[in-house]
């Protein structure tokens, strides 16, 4: 964060500062990683440590054990039976053969499909997350977020009590040594840290736990170390300004991307990529020396990995409270919001999110670009990312289309996230269709047009709506 805002300052913004918002909890780095299968015979495993899971103290050897504890009748069942014990907890993962190429652009099919509503049934392409999986789990009955939550809670506690040494686990997709992973403990200071937590990948699993299957000896040398930073539990969003000159200059155009990222790689896809290239915006439009008519502000999140907290703090602060729908008076001065935040791939096109009256006003920002092949715009709604921060308080936030390249296959949340993934052609493309963007909103006579005003969303009810179970 200090390195961007350095980056900005010596570009000539204004205004140019982190913003502390929080609590966001405590801070985790792990420090070191080793794994190895010692018998019955020797091999390297590869993998990572999930973030906010304990170190092992040092190096440890274990015996492998098969253990599928998903409730609070199987813990009862294997207590007193764990301690000194590496856990599985899962069943081995089929592997199907990879008969695709992990690389992809759209086509002009696939593009030409964007034009028309999205069949509700469609399922993402990056898969179910962890936690979501193991709601709807054998054994386990349909719950609701704070039942999954709290029964996470009890198995961290079980696991630390029988002094488990650690978890050995499936990542939620990839093979071939591509291993995707998150977390597996909480960022909550008063959370219990579950046991040294380690994502594999599936081939290296799958072969231990058919040696366990098959009764034979296992034994992992692990030697993870991670440490916790409770005392600072407050984050930041790097801001910045390119102040505007002309009558409009108390008018907000706001272009961002998340600065966080997971601990698996670098992050270079998801999301220092993006970051990268809002920032180039700035730089052009700086470099150009245009006078605008309205203020061009840049914000690098926070804490989007764990929910989009950072740029949800700050649309609560400065524009509206998403509960109540109370709107501040800088919400009616605020044109849009532009995101960047699926990977490397260059832009094809843009997201409306539902908001079909911008539709011309992006077809004409996008028509000189059409030679770099930037030119659907899409009805659709896509998520995971920060412009739903300004979309849920009605004010006008979008999402870059952008090819996927390796995004789902190879980078997203990966071991295989670093620099050698990024496309330096595709960047350079992003960066000129986005300060294309920027600048015509900027000096757009009518900011741009917005859905209604959505109605309140108080939180739900504790046990008001199970998860679903597929």
């Amino acid at each position: 964060g200090e390195w961007a805002a350095k980056q900005f300052t010596e570009m000539g913004l204004k205004n140019v500062k982190l913003e502390k918002w929080g609590p966001f909890g405590q801070g985790w780095e792990n420090t070191r990683f080793a794994a190895h299968m010692v018998e019955p015979t020797y091999s390297p495993l590869i993998g990572f440590q999930l973030a906010w899971s304990a170190g092992t103290n040092g190096p440890v050897t274990g015996e492998v054990l098969y253990a599928a504890i998903r409730t609070e009748a199987d813990m009862e069942k294997w207590k007193g039976k764990l301690s000194g014990k590496i856990l599985l907890m899962e069943p081995e993962k089929e592997i199907a053969p990879q008969d695709r190429a992990s690389m992809s652009r759209y086509t002009p099919e696939q593009l030409d499909g964007m034009f028309l509503a999205p069949d509700p049934g469609q399922r993402s392409p990056f898969g179910m997350p962890p936690m979501a999986a193991a709601a709807g789990a054998p054994g386990r009955p349909p719950m609701n977020r704070e039942q999954m939550m709290s029964l996470r809670r009890k198995i961290s506690e079980f696991l630390k009590s029988e002094g488990v040494l650690a978890v050995l686990s499936l990542p939620y997709r990839g093979d071939g040594g591509t291993v995707f992973g998150a977390s597996a403990g909480s960022r909550e200071v008063k959370d219990p840290i579950p046991p040294a937590s380690v994502a594999l990948t599936p081939e290296h699993y799958n072969r231990i736990f058919r040696l366990v299957q098959k009764k034979i000896a296992v034994k992992v040398e692990l030697d993870v170390q991670a440490k916790f930073f409770p005392e600072e539990t407050d984050s930041f969003n790097v801001i910045a300004e390119l102040p505007g000159s002309g009558k409009k200059k108390d008018e907000i155009v706001m272009i961002g991307a998340h600065l966080d990222s997971w601990h698996g790689a670098q992050g270079a896809t998801d999301n220092a990529s993006g970051s990268a290239v809002m920032m180039e915006v700035m730089r052009i439009l700086k470099a150009l020396d245009v006078k605008l008519e309205r203020t061009v502000r840049i914000a690098l999140w926070g804490g989007e990995e764990q929910g989009l907290l950072g740029s949800r703090a700050y649309v609560k602060e400065r524009f509206a409270d998403r509960e109540t729908m109370k709107v501040t008076s800088e919400h009616g001065k605020m044109s849009a919001y532009y995101n960047l935040d699926n990977g490397t791939g260059k832009i094809r096109g843009i997201y409306l999110q539902g908001n079909d009256m911008a539709r011309p006003v992006f077809e004409a920002y996008l028509a000189p670009f059409k030679d770099l092949g930037a030119e659907t715009v899409s009805i659709r709604n896509t998520g995971g990312t920060d412009h739903q921060s300004f979309d849920a308080v009605g004010l006008p936030g979008f999402q870059f289309i952008q090819d996927a390249v390796e995004y789902s296959t190879r980078t997203h949340h990966s071991n295989m996230d670093t620099y050698d993934r990024i496309q330096r052609g595709d960047m350079m493309q992003a960066s000129a269709v986005i300060a294309g963007f920027v600048y015509h909103t900027a000096m757009r006579d009518e900011m741009i047009p917005r859905k209604p005003l959505p109605k309140p969303q108080p939180r739900p009810a504790d046990g008001a709506k199970p998860l679903p179970t597929e």
